[in-house]
């Protein structure tokens, strides 16, 4: 990819996926209205969060900050908050009637082995492998001759489990690998080289490195990225300046050279670096937001070579995808909203020199490489298509794909004769299938081992329209036989910014919320990708109050269809969903019955101030820009839209103590608002994850605890007192 984008699917919270059981579907199978009763637990007495006397002035408004203390996440009086807000969350969770049961029915269905598509590195094909309630999958290999081994267990890298495994890349010839760690899901990373066959580790791990690639250069070294260590909290602090460095196998890390960024002209919140498969090329992407880079190119195979411009502004996202000798092949979006793939040769790379390959088409695409083929995959409503081309640019086939839904990349070495790709969608666990590039065709390679019945659910696409008159689609994935009168239990998702598609993929925790009778909804609202640039920039900055129609509006479809109502409905979404869900709940708090945001961007005043917050002005604008932006994100910021004498609803806000990416003082904050000014007597709750950060390599032990308390917490306020038999 192009860069690092801080947003993404880790916020969407997607798990590990698993299935529903086999039984036949039964109309009073979901959850009987006749057990909803009110709630009956005594009235929460939140602790005391003290309130500072703090205000800014915005283009002469004032604005109160009185939680600010609560940004210092380094303070006890912040950690004591935090343990008296986890025991006021834990001590209403533990009266769930049902919590525990929920907890054992995912743990059950959890359980099952999950095998990842296999790949070609030097003498061995790795795969990763999770025997079923695995905190973290294990890396296994087999030789030329078939034995299996392992070969790496994240398992093993801390005492919780809370250490995973971020990132694995080998040399150009197979023999040294590197590998990223995250602890405690930071996004701080340390990357530790091995031999590959004696597993003797190399050298003294390097430290410190932040959103980051590794790229390979012949078996000599790799490039990495990083920022300088900030001042303050490390968790929390504003990085801004990213650097690009090389570093030389057996070399201390203190002698890495910075390849770019060092210097003012060079200043970008995200670097990366990409070594072509030849070695004959560093691409370097600079970006300053999460949307739009600059892009360079320099050549390996001449000593002091010069860096050369392919790009020199940030309107478009653009990338290296391939490359035939000095010939280039570029993904991008550079008057080409749904993105179109172009070549030019590398000694006159820049933007009127290129010529298309793949030209743009009324779908989005994404592109992937392997076998000697391009493979183009078209969202077509946010459904896979996936198209095969030759490297002279030539049709080669249309590829039959399973079913309607996802599928992965098809991706592998140039060499390789079979690619594997995984399929799925809402309903159908994730499959693996072995594709011959000559002839065209996919055979099954692994079967899911999910118990789960797929003809016992219905997964439909519909399209409605949002206030001004857009039309947007949303899935709606339910059990065959549930009775549309309004009255079932509905979780709508969505996110809705950062040009990220949300395109149907399975997980065991979907699968527990649809076997109790529930509705899960998905929304491809405005600020994602799924119809390219434009859709993306018709949620963004002043527009972004667009995003928040569209999911109210995919909320009174389910509401006016009978999915579901008012009482029944709860609202989900992670991250930049997060965001969504803080301001949705506080402009429409009679709409739906649960909000749940989790590691949300809650505070759109003060977000930019944080870690690589500044990166996501291009989604969102800063409070500083124009008065024009800061009424605007004033208007909307949850944080500062908590009203007193408004009975908001049931609200449990999840984040993790070591996010470093949606610092948790957001979510500190907002729900410090919420219990002092919550009029009605729906429970407005925080857990807070210790020792977790925004969600990447949580443990599969923790994400389950996390899903029976978010879904138990649901129901509960929804008025159910008991589950139905699985």
């Amino acid at each position: 990819m192009n860069k690092t984008s801080t947003l993404l699917l880790s916020g969407i919270m997607a798990s590990l996926m698993l299935a529903c059981s086999g039984q036949k579907p039964n109309k009073n199978d979901n959850v009987s209205i006749a057990n909803q009763s009110v709630n009956t637990m005594t009235k929460i007495k939140y602790p005391i969060t003290k309130k500072g006397n703090v205000v800014d002035t915005f283009f002469g408004t004032e604005v109160a900050d009185p939680y600010r203390w609560l940004e210092d996440d380094r303070s006890e009086e912040t950690e004591n908050w935090v343990i008296a807000q986890n025991k006021t969350t834990f001590d209403y969770l533990d009266k769930i009637p049902y919590r525990d049961k929920l907890k054992k029915r995912l743990t059950t269905l959890w359980n099952y082995e999950k095998v990842g598509a296999p790949f070609k590195e030097g003498d061995y094909t790795y795969f990763y492998k999770n025997n079923g309630l695995q905190n973290q999958y294990v890396v296994y290999r087999q030789n030329n001759q078939g034995k299996v081994e392992l070969f790496l267990d994240p398992n093993t890298f801390s005492a919780d489990a809370t250490t995973s495994l971020a990132q694995l890349t080998f040399s150009k010839d197979g023999s040294i690998a590197a590998y990223s760690i995250s602890e405690g899901g930071s996004d701080w990373r340390k990357i530790i080289v091995i031999d590959v066959d004696t597993k003797k580790v190399l050298e003294k791990a390097l430290v410190d490195v932040k959103f980051s690639s590794i790229s390979w250069y012949k078996n000599e070294g790799f490039y990495y990225s990083s920022y300088d260590k900030p001042v303050g909290s490390e968790l929390s602090a504003k990085t801004d300046q990213h650097k690009l460095y090389y570093h030389k196998l057996g070399t201390d890390q203190q002698s890495d050279t910075v390849i770019f960024g060092a210097t003012e002209a060079q200043k970008h919140r995200y670097v990366s670096g990409t070594v072509s498969d030849d070695n004959h090329y560093l691409v370097i992407s600079g970006a300053i937001s999460t949307y739009g880079n600059r892009l360079y190119i320099k050549d390996l195979t001449k000593e002091n070579s010069p860096l050369v411009t392919i790009l020199e502004h940030t309107e478009s996202d653009t990338y290296l995808v391939e490359n035939e000798g000095s010939k280039l092949f570029l993904v991008t979006d550079l008057n080409a909203p749904n993105k179109k793939i172009i070549t030019v040769d590398a000694a006159s790379p820049t933007s009127d020199n290129w010529a298309d390959f793949i030209p743009e088409t009324e779908n989005v695409l994404s592109i992937s490489t392997g076998g000697g083929f391009f493979f183009a995959e078209y969202m077509v409503d946010a459904i896979s298509k996936v198209v095969q081309y030759d490297y002279r640019g030539k049709q080669v086939r249309e590829i039959n794909l399973p079913d309607v839904g996802s599928s992965s990349s098809f991706s592998g070495k140039k060499a390789d004769k079979i690619l594997y790709y995984s399929f799925t969608n809402y309903k159908t666990p994730s499959t693996i299938y072995a594709f011959n590039t000559q002839e065209g065709k996919s055979s099954t390679y692994r079967k899911s081992g999910a118990k789960f019945n797929s003809e016992n659910y219905i997964s439909e696409q519909v399209f409605y329209h949002s206030k001004d008159g857009t039309r947007v689609p949303m899935i709606i994935t339910y059990k065959k036989g549930i009775e549309l009168d309004g009255k079932n239990p509905t979780l709508l998702y969505g996110y809705g910014g950062f040009n990220v598609s949300l395109t149907p993929s399975f997980s065991v925790t979907r699968a527990v919320w649809l076997e109790q009778g529930g509705i899960y909804a998905v929304a491809n609202l405005r600020g994602g990708g799924e119809y390219g640039k434009d859709w993306h920039d018709a949620g963004i900055k002043q527009k972004k109050q667009n995003v928040f129609d569209d999911f109210i509006a995919a909320a009174e479809y389910l509401i006016e269809n009978k999915f579901t109502s008012s009482e029944f409905l709860a609202i989900n979404g992670g991250s930049n969903g997060g965001l969504l869900v803080g301001a949705v709940m506080t402009q429409r708090p009679d709409l739906m019955k649960v909000a749940l945001p989790a590691v949300g961007v809650l505070d759109m005043l003060r977000y930019h101030t944080f870690t690589a917050g500044a990166g996501w002005a291009y989604d969102y604008g800063t409070a500083e820009q124009s008065k024009a932006m800061f009424d605007y994100l004033h208007a909307y910021s949850p944080v500062q839209n908590v009203k007193e004498n408004i009975a908001y609803p049931a609200t449990l806000i999840t984040t993790g103590d070591h996010d470093d990416r949606v610092v948790p003082a957001h979510s500190f904050k907002f729900s410090a608002q919420l219990q002092t000014k919550q009029t009605g007597s729906a429970p407005m709750l925080i857990r807070i994850e210790t020792n977790a950060g925004h969600g990447a390599g949580t443990p599969a032990s923790k994400t389950i605890e996390q899903y029976a308390d978010i879904f138990g917490f649901t129901l509960y306020n929804m008025g159910f007192k008991e589950l139905p038999a699985p």
